[in-house]
């Protein structure tokens, strides 16, 4: 269906989809600073108000463009684990598929990398629900212990997150905090404590309690020592 603009002529109807690819795009172009509602309507060639009826504001708008980077991630996931011969092809598929959407989009990752996850006990990048239920499960159906695949996940998730990260600042992300509010209406924030449904995911139902683990120290520790000893590795040959 089309609807007519502010301008009189007509484009497609006006949509959350819509609206957030639009936001994207601007993303791309101009960074999260350079986003507001009135320059995302003057784009879509509509009235800032009108898209009020499907995004309550910056802050939605931002949750939403973090959702379909992660429904798309989620769905390339879901795809590539029947082909996957080992648990480190998997893994190696993860790693690529979020570094695409560093590599495609590098000012919009950092909202990936630092905007509240579905819940304070998962680790941005791979922050959804299912984007984590979909990485354990491909670890526990691989022989790995539950804790096994819950500390592969969080090293993994640590690994990903300052590669990338630093990938997008270099690439001219802003990863700084906002200059200021970005909610500029009712936007719903994902669940603060984590009391969220999660028929849809089994797996991290059943490993939450690991997941809800403080292992920060024994993390930077460890991964300090793995750097240690390959860059003694590397002075030894």
């Amino acid at each position: 269906m089309k609807t007519t603009n502010r301008t009189g002529s007509t484009g497609p109807r006006l949509s959350r989809d819509l609206i957030v690819e639009t936001a994207l795009a601007q993303i791309d172009r101009a960074g999260t600073q350079g986003l507001s509602m009135r320059s995302l309507a003057q784009d879509l060639g509509v009235e800032a108000m009108s898209l009020y009826r499907y995004v309550h504001g910056k802050e939605d708008l931002l949750e939403g463009v973090v959702a379909s980077l992660m429904l798309d991630l989620t769905t390339r996931l879901q795809e590539a684990r029947p082909e996957a011969e080992h648990w480190q092809g998997f893994l190696q598929t993860v790693a690529h598929e979020v570094r695409r959407i560093a590599t495609d989009h590098p000012k919009a990752f950092p909202l990936v990398a630092t905007r509240h996850p579905a819940a304070p006990w998962l680790r941005p990048p791979l922050r959804s629900i299912e984007v984590v239920n979909t990485f354990l499960v491909a670890l526990t159906e691989n022989g790995f212990t539950d804790g096994q695949a819950v500390n592969a996940y969080r090293a993994f998730s640590s690994f990903l997150l300052g590669q990338l990260l630093l990938q997008s600042v270099v690439a001219g992300a802003e990863a700084g905090p906002a200059e200021e509010p970005l909610d500029e209406g009712g936007a719903a924030i994902p669940e603060g404590d984590g009391s969220m449904a999660l028929d849809t995911a089994p797996e991290v139902r059943r490993l939450r309690a690991l997941l809800s683990e403080d292992r920060t120290d024994e993390e930077f520790e460890v991964s300090l020592e793995a750097l240690l000893d390959r860059l003694d590795r590397e002075l030894s040959q």
